[in-house]
């Protein structure tokens, strides 16, 4: 089969499923527990500060609720965290790809790969990604929740978006990033981001609906 024949059937199913969604309502999923109860410590790690966006921002991103915090561990080491929750309801916002948006903010893409991490609750599908602007580099460490699933790639989202929204009647999914600034040694951020992550994992499945 031809690229171009398999692009064709892939849009054509897109498209129709696209037009199913338009159709009928999905259910609002509420989330579990309100970000504003999230834990401000977490083993070694203790919230410093926390972020409100601007109704700008919030116009533009739309989640039904939202994260952003930093945290620092008793070494120093300090990580950005966002999770956007998306119910999924009636005037709901979609999930934007940190592809467009952190280029869009001044970050030059540096490197980016996806893979699998291991923690307590299974693996988590993640992107690990090296973002440069100006003189400051940063690690991003970022996938999506559909659910119990974790996703690395938007094209996998959107199916997975489609698959429930015609299933059960839900479209809710999360995006979670964490962000380490790079002081000299990538590696080291990256290892920094994957520890919070296994630190924090089972305080994301008890937040975000399943």
């Amino acid at each position: 089969m031809s690229s171009l024949m398999r692009f064709v059937i892939v849009y054509v199913l897109f498209t129709v499923a696209a037009l199913v969604i338009h159709f009928h309502r999905d259910t609002n999923v509420p989330i579990n527990h309100s970000f504003s109860d999230f834990p401000m410590q977490v083993q070694s790690w203790r919230m410093t500060n926390r972020s409100e966006f601007s109704a700008a921002v919030l116009n533009v991103l739309k989640p039904t609720d939202y994260l952003s915090c930093q945290y620092k561990d008793v070494a120093g080491e300090t990580v950005n965290l966002y999770i956007g929750y998306h119910g999924g309801g009636k005037g709901a916002g979609e999930i934007h790809s940190p592809k467009h948006c952190l280029p869009g903010n001044g970050w030059h893409e540096v490197s980016s790969r996806s893979g699998v991490l291991g923690v307590a609750g299974g693996t988590i599908n993640l992107v690990r990604s090296v973002y440069q602007k100006g003189e400051n580099r940063e690690v991003f460490l970022y996938w999506y929740q559909v659910r119990d699933h974790s996703i690395s790639n938007e094209y996998s989202l959107k199916l997975a978006e489609i698959m429930n929204s015609v299933m059960y009647r839900r479209r809710d999914a999360s995006f979670i990033r964490v962000s380490v600034p790079v002081e000299s040694d990538v590696d080291r951020a990256v290892a920094t981001g994957e520890q919070f992550i296994r630190d924090f994992e089972p305080s994301f499945r008890e937040f975000l609906p399943k």
